[in-house]
């Protein structure tokens, strides 16, 4: 692993032995030691790292701060929620979902029926979120609209959007959500054959996002996207558009976002607002800066071990943990911007120190 510009780039032999040692853990390791229970929680917490591998992207190589990558999050889960309803409303027989009935809707909305076949709404978990995060990102970003505004104003656009989820029960059944899934693409959610199986679909989906990520970051693209957050003018006197750079790459993250949102239902069981607002999206934050923006493989260390940790001190400790990881946040950027994997750098830079001084003292 090799560090500069603020960056940390990992070679294609540690490349290799990252995903492996990923895959092995992941693929064969978990599936033969956890229960059912547990591979479900590891598969919410994979869901939610897919989303720390954007915010790297953008954030960590970008320098974009995106405080609301749970709108793209919401878009993919929302989508697939919705297919999934459907579904399990043609299986029982009925035509409209059963919270559309008791809501007194008598005809299925033209918004439900265009993601009925399963080919379509996977096309729009793909497309939706990407199109929308393209015509924002272009809409900010033309218009050099950066730094603290585009954090702000993506952090509003997380807030609106669960604000419009909670005004329309009719078509997202507002607060409550969507939830009792039975089914997906035919198959039967409650058999613990197939649970392990989207288990293993969620860790193969990750690891291929790590690896496309790792291509991106050494790639031509990555290299730019570093000098656009670097030195912006420079790039764009070179004959680049910045704008153009970040929003490509802002796409990107708002697709790995939609992809986890579209799996964490069928994984979780359930989505609503209080999945996509501010707070999810600040959390997703929290992951990446513990783990280390800059790094290939810190965000996603990062956004497990925060998600782990929420699940076991939410239950003991559920008014405070909110405060607490607003509080480690600050404390990540304030004393710890590289995360912690800037400590094994910082330790390396101090043993050479130490080496040097002990040569010249002698």
């Amino acid at each position: 692993m090799t560090e500069g510009a603020g960056v940390w780039t990992t070679g294609p032999r540690g490349a290799l032995l990252g995903l492996g040692v990923g895959a092995i853990l992941l693929l064969v390791v978990a599936p033969m030691t956890l229960s059912g229970f547990g591979l479900d929680l590891l598969g919410r917490y994979l869901c939610m790292a897919m989303v720390a591998v954007g915010i790297g992207l953008v954030w960590g190589r970008g320098g974009m701060l995106a405080m609301g990558q749970g709108v793209y999050f919401g878009l993919g889960a929302y989508i697939m929620a919705m297919h999934m309803t459907l579904a399990d409303t043609t299986l029982e027989g009925e035509s409209i979902p059963t919270f559309m009935r008791q809501n007194g809707v008598d005809r299925l909305p033209e918004l439900w029926g265009i993601v009925q076949h399963p080919v379509v709404a996977v096309a729009a978990v793909v497309l939706v979120p990407t199109g929308v995060a393209g015509l924002l990102g272009w809409a900010i970003f033309s218009r050099r609209v950066k730094g603290a505004y585009f954090a702000i104003l993506s952090q509003a656009l997380a807030a609106a959007f669960a604000v419009l989820i909670i005004g329309q029960p009719v078509l997202t059944n507002g607060s409550n959500g969507l939830s009792n899934f039975h089914s997906l693409f035919g198959w039967d959610l409650s058999d613990s054959t197939n649970r392990t199986i989207l288990f293993l679909v969620v860790a193969a989906v990750l690891l291929t996002m790590l690896a496309v990520t790792w291509q991106l970051y050494r790639s031509r693209f990555g290299e730019l996207l570093v000098a656009v957050r670097d030195q912006e003018e420079r790039v764009r006197f070179l004959g680049y558009d910045p704008a153009l750079v970040k929003t490509v790459a802002y796409m990107i993250a708002a697709l790995f976002a939609a992809i986890g949102g579209a799996l964490f239902v069928p994984v979780v069981g359930i989505i609503s607002p209080a999945d996509i607002g501010v707070v999810p999206s600040i959390a997703f934050l929290i992951g990446v800066a513990i783990g280390g923006r800059a790094t290939w493989l810190g965000p996603v260390l990062g956004s497990i071990a925060v998600s782990f940790a929420g699940t076991q001190l939410a239950s003991v400790f559920p008014s405070f943990w909110v405060y607490f990881q607003g509080l480690l946040f600050i404390l990540v950027i304030g004393f710890l911007p590289g995360g912690l994997a800037s400590v094994t750098g910082f330790l390396r830079r101090r043993k050479t120190s130490e080496t040097i001084e002990m040569e010249v003292t002698r």
